[in-house]
């Protein structure tokens, strides 16, 4: 059994990199904290290389975990390796998944266009699963989505769909090839409500400022907006999105 005790060992240190997009680009690994979001991973196909546990914690007795590399730390390196006020006491270090090209033939898809709010892609994606969306795919701009925040905020939902970063004009063109339409969001579109549910589509939805790229909106086969009836200037990107998947999709 591995114990570290000081937060210069250089596993830790290496770990704690991975707080930053940099390095986990260049290592194609990322953390995940909390029993909640290690129990929905080992739920997946994640490859989880390392479990890091704090001295005095249990783990759940149900977790099939007897393969797995585990280093105990003491409560002040936890406090460095964590990224929450009050950590858990456990933290994982998983691979990312292999890039997966999503088909855009079939199905129902979220495309997401400079999103940069992690609070707001993680919950995109929370609300993708939820509604049943076969992948969802990230456009140049948008936040990581192996940020610590964006992971806390799916609720584990990162695991459980196809999540594909891409240059959104090329993922509309395919989409065009393949017949499957494209909705954009926009002001100057039409009410929600005037599309029936579809069977297969994409839904693009935008930037928290500047809404969708014009360029990708002149591709879409129509545009849609979400009527505001009080005093509100607009709504969430997260909860616009909600609303939208959950009128688009046909049961």
């Amino acid at each position: 059994m591995e114990i570290i005790e000081s937060a210069q060992n250089a596993k830790i240190k290496a770990w704690k990199k991975l707080h930053t997009k940099k390095e986990r680009d260049k290592s194609g690994l990322f953390l995940i904290e909390g029993k909640h979001l290690i129990e929905e991973a080992l739920k997946s196909q994640l490859n989880i290389k390392d479990l890091v546990i704090q001295e005095g914690r249990q783990m759940p007795e149900e977790w099939n975990v007897k393969e797995l590399t585990k280093v105990y730390v003491t409560d002040r390196v936890m406090k460095e390796l964590a990224e929450t006020e009050t950590p858990q006491g456990i933290v994982a270090v998983c691979e990312q998944p292999e890039k997966e090209n999503l088909p855009l033939d079939d199905g129902k898809y979220l495309f997401i266009d400079a999103v940069q709010d992690p609070g707001n892609l993680g919950a995109m994606i929370r609300t993708a699963d939820a509604a049943g969306m076969s992948g969802v795919v990230l456009g140049q701009g948008t936040a990581d989505p192996y940020n610590g925040k964006v992971i806390r905020s799916t609720q584990g939902s990162l695991f459980h769909l196809p999540i594909q970063k891409m240059n959104l004009e090329e993922a509309v063109e395919i989409c065009k090839e393949n017949k499957l339409p494209v909705f954009g969001t926009s002001l100057k579109g039409s009410t929600y409500t005037a599309i029936q549910p579809q069977k297969k589509f994409a839904l693009i939805v935008g930037n928290e400022g500047s809404g969708v790229n014009p360029g990708l909106l002149e591709q879409t086969d129509q545009n849609l907006y979400i009527p505001i009836f009080g005093e509100a200037e607009s709504l969430n990107v997260a909860i616009a999105t909600g609303i939208l998947l959950y009128h688009l999709r046909e049961n």
